[in-house]
């Protein structure tokens, strides 16, 4: 955990004073303590579905705000039998009149006889069935009063709930058009390199794109809003004019940036940020891969999460910062490492995490196959990634596992019988 002093201090520098990287634990608590939650904003019941409540959503009157009927058949007045009258007016003692399931109960009525326990005759009279159950005419049978589910004022929804589709439909039914709800953090994406294609087969000395068809799918999985995506060259002019969005101050609140990042004359990341009166939070992370991850901040609060350019580097950087970083300005918490015992025996990586895509088999985890820092098949059929520790981990060693943004559900428990925190 990085100190409040060491925090304080690196705000004040606007870089990290450290004759080494910070750890991938503490990049992780940096890139959620750097930010603050974005305010909340009033919005249509229909673009509020994923979000977080910011107020408490309370019935405007009661619900169902009318006694209504629970059945189609006859509102009645007493015992029976009952002379059919016009629907809606008064009943008398005596008297019926025709209702449908949810219709207003009139001034009078006792209770509702269902359509299958009464009859009909020619002149207008309704009779109770003979084969009618017992207790069809009891005062108040089959009539659902005012107020049953929530009088007004009760609480239907609290404040921090995450919003689902029957929580819209409570709203709407309780006569609410908005809910406030915690603003999403806005999301832009900048790719680069020269080399890469973005359709067909790339050849010899090209690479085809990996991260336009994901990272706008990956970024509403961890809570962000992609406002779209932007490819430059490798030009140091290119760089400045993508970062400074469209010169007027208009930014989304981040920016994720792919390739760049390394220390050659072809990266301009730094001294873009730098140009634009910025400053880097943290340069670099102790973890494999995507140690060469950037975190940075314009004056106007504006960050930029620099990834690394092969792909597999380049998620698990994205789960290290960017996973943090949108939970702070979405007002939730970050996700936690759950603790899993390992299935194989894991090498130590002197002085780095290790974050290997993994599988949970039978209360184990196991390192999936095909992780280099360019790969993707490991990841694409893992169940989360596992932070092996610098000394490594034995077999039957707890190791700590994290979910992926997209991990469905398996079956697999811990052994103590907890679920992991994705399996729900």
């Amino acid at each position: 955990m990085l100190a409040q002093d060491e925090i304080t201090h690196e705000e004040k520098t606007g870089t990290l004073q450290r004759n080494h990287a910070p750890t991938w634990a503490e990049a992780r608590q940096l890139a959620f303590r750097c930010a603050a939650p974005l305010s909340s904003v009033a919005t249509s019941l229909d673009q509020a579905i994923g979000c977080i409540l910011d107020h408490d959503v309370a019935a405007r009157q009661d619900l169902p705000h009318y006694a209504s009927s629970a059945m189609d058949g006859w509102a009645i007045n007493g015992e029976g039998p009952w002379n059919l009258t016009v629907a809606g007016r008064r009943l008398y003692a005596g008297e019926a009149s025709v209702i449908a399931t949810g219709g207003l109960i009139p001034a009078g009525a006792t209770s509702v006889l269902r359509k299958e326990s009464g009859s009909v005759s020619g002149a207008g009279c309704l009779s109770l069935r003979s084969d009618a159950k017992p207790g069809e005419t009891l005062p108040g049978r089959h009539i659902r009063p005012a107020g049953e589910e929530a009088t007004a004022g009760d609480i239907l929804i609290p404040a921090g709930t995450l919003i689902n589709p029957a929580h819209l439909a409570l709203a709407a039914v309780a006569g609410h058009d908005q809910l406030h709800v915690q603003r999403k953090p806005r999301v832009a994406v900048v790719m680069t390199g020269s080399e890469v294609v973005t359709s067909g087969e790339p050849a010899p000395g090209q690479v085809r794109d990996a991260f336009g068809p994901q990272l706008d799918a990956v970024i509403p999985q961890l809570g962000g809003v992609p406002t779209g995506q932007l490819r430059i060259g490798d030009s140091y002019q290119e760089w400045l004019t993508a970062l400074d969005g469209d010169g007027e101050g208009r930014r989304p609140e981040v920016t994720i940036t792919t390739g760049g990042t390394g220390k050659s004359g072809t990266d301009h990341f730094r001294a873009a940020v730098v140009a634009l009166g910025g400053r880097l939070l943290l340069d670099g992370v102790a973890m494999r891969p995507g140690h060469p991850a950037v975190l940075a901040a314009l004056p106007d609060g504006h960050f930029i999460i620099g990834l690394p350019g092969n792909p597999l580097a380049a998620m698990l950087a994205l789960m290290t910062l960017g996973e943090p970083l949108l939970a702070a300005l979405g007002n939730r918490t970050p996700q936690e490492p759950t603790p899993v015992l390992s299935g194989a025996d894991l090498e130590p990586t002197p002085g780095k995490t290790r974050l290997v895509p993994c599988s949970v088999v039978h209360g184990l985890v196991f390192p999936a196959s095909h992780t280099g820092p360019g790969m993707m098949r490991g990841l694409a059929w893992a169940d989360g990634y596992m932070a092996v520790p610098p000394e490594g981990a034995a077999a039957g060693e707890p190791v700590p596992v994290l979910p992926l943004p997209w991990t469905s559900p398996v079956s697999s428990t811990i052994p103590d019988g907890r679920r992991l925190p994705w399996h729900g």
